[in-house]
């Protein structure tokens, strides 16, 4: 998983960028929306709902922020209706690429997503090329400064975790797909703070990509993640540390 690793570790550090100029709000809002629109608005009973909860109490959203979005969901209040609509293709060196998003336009979002693809030497495939490349996990992220390693090793491997890595500053916790909520409540039960809980993609295989390469798939990801319509990107590229150090200090 030690590319998932590096793309993970990329996206907690333009998560932090994006939340302070709001971005990550309004990404999060649309999914509790569509969580509660599909599975209702009660938190015990809707899993997509309370994952999507977490994740907005762990940006520091307000409580009335994840109100009204609730009730958008549930139509209590009126606001947008928002659709699923995910998109695959393929990113400089090959490198195979998810897309999924939450809009109110699909014709605008697919015209969005294509231009993008093409503009950072990609292409945009058909449902389903890509897809097959990747297994559903859970991911849970804690701060290495809040517990030991042993101490979390053994919590998490209690708790049902399929693997754990340690990475710069975080610890990362994968389970099965299904187990994600079952893991993160125990884990909370046992007092363990989590910075993050979702859902996530992981590559069966990864490319390795050349510093040109390297280079010009970041680019596409930060254009893709910065499109308002788009949730999450997955993607299954290596990076060599040195390389990446040198991108992000350019």
């Amino acid at each position: 998983m030690s590319g998932h690793s590096k793309w993970s570790t990329i996206k907690r550090k333009k998560g932090k960028t994006d939340a302070q100029r709001g971005k990550v709000f309004t990404k999060l809002i649309r999914e509790i929306t569509v969580a509660a629109k599909e599975g209702g608005g009660d938190l015990e009973s809707n899993p997509r709902l309370r994952t999507a909860v977490a994740a907005a109490k762990a940006a520091n959203m307000p409580a009335d922020n994840i109100k009204r979005g609730i009730q958008k969901g549930t139509g209590e209040l009126e606001g947008a209706r928002y659709e699923s609509s995910n998109y695959e293709g393929y990113g400089p060196g090959g490198v195979a690429v998810l897309v999924e998003s939450l809009t109110d336009n699909k014709n605008r979002t697919v015209s969005e997503i294509r231009h993008i693809f093409t503009k950072y030497g990609g292409s945009l495939g058909e449902v389903g090329c890509v897809g097959w490349m990747f297994d559903r996990k859970g991911y849970i992220v804690v701060d290495k400064s809040k517990i030991s390693e042993e101490e979390l090793m053994e919590k998490a491997i209690e708790a049902g975790a399929e693997d754990i890595q340690v990475g710069e500053d975080v610890f990362e916790i994968y389970t099965e797909f299904t187990n994600l909520e079952s893991v993160r409540s125990a884990l909370e039960k046992e007092g363990v703070e989590m910075t993050s809980t979702e859902p996530t993609m992981i590559p069966q295989n990864t490319i390795k990509l050349d510093r040109k390469h390297a280079e010009q798939m970041l680019k596409l990801y930060e254009a893709i993640d910065d499109n308002d319509d788009v949730v999450n990107v997955y993607a299954n590229f290596d990076i060599d540390e040195s390389i990446m150090e040198e991108l992000s200090e350019a």
